[in-house]
């Protein structure tokens, strides 16, 4: 199967460069858990993630487009899993702890309660240690889709059952499965969650639209 690079092609990857600040530290430095959760409180208005190899990523912030897409995907998101009642859906300020040691916070999550049952509740107050069984990131303009891929790709090798990368200023949708299968969508209306989100359906056409013309 031809990689997601490749079905796209140079000419329709809109994020060139990032704006992106990676902060190598090891093994100069070695931050522990509990250490990393709290340089990300004393910097709350600073979204920070940490990949497995132990460095600091640091995000700016998304522009008033991606953040009115991201808005109404997420509104769609909690209006079903409090409907469907069997897990909880997450924003983007939530921390995940992958299994491979990496701390990533997708645009919107969501994990089914079976899972969530074994965590602590004074755990559940820092990064949640499991991968979520959804996962959705919105590209902005300042994001490097190479990036994105490594992220949709981790999150799957770390057990996420369903992952949706949306492109959103040239209408394609990559869809990732939990066999390796990488669905390629453009434009499409609306996108269904079945099996994992069963009864999802978000709506797509407000997405591709920009915010301000709806």
């Amino acid at each position: 199967m031809a990689t997601v690079s490749q079905q796209l092609g140079q000419s329709e990857v809109a994020p060139s460069a990032t704006a992106r600040l990676v902060l190598r530290l090891r093994p100069a430095i070695d931050v522990t858990r509990d250490q990393f959760f709290q340089f990300c409180q004393l910097n709350r208005e600073v979204a920070i993630e940490r990949n497995d190899a132990g460095d600091i990523e640091i995000m700016p912030p998304a522009g008033g487009e991606t953040s009115a897409r991201n808005a109404r995907l997420i509104a769609e998101l909690f209006r079903w899993a409090d409907r469907d009642g069997s897990g909880v859906a997450f924003d983007s300020s939530a921390g995940f702890e992958l299994p491979n040691g990496a701390v990533r916070s997708p645009d919107a999550a969501w994990v089914a309660h079976s899972r969530l049952a074994p965590v602590a509740a004074e755990r559940g107050r820092r990064f949640l240690p499991l991968c979520p069984d959804f996962v959705v990131e919105l590209a902005s303009p300042s994001d490097s889709l190479a990036a994105l891929q490594f992220k949709m790709e981790e999150y799957r090798a770390n057990g996420a059952r369903l992952g949706w990368l949306i492109l959103a200023d040239q209408g394609l949708l990559l869809v990732y499965h939990a066999d390796g299968a990488v669905e390629r969508l453009t434009e499409p209306a609306a996108i269904a969650g079945d099996p994992v989100l069963p009864g999802f359906l978000l709506q797509l056409t407000p997405i591709w639209a920009s915010p301000f013309d709806i």
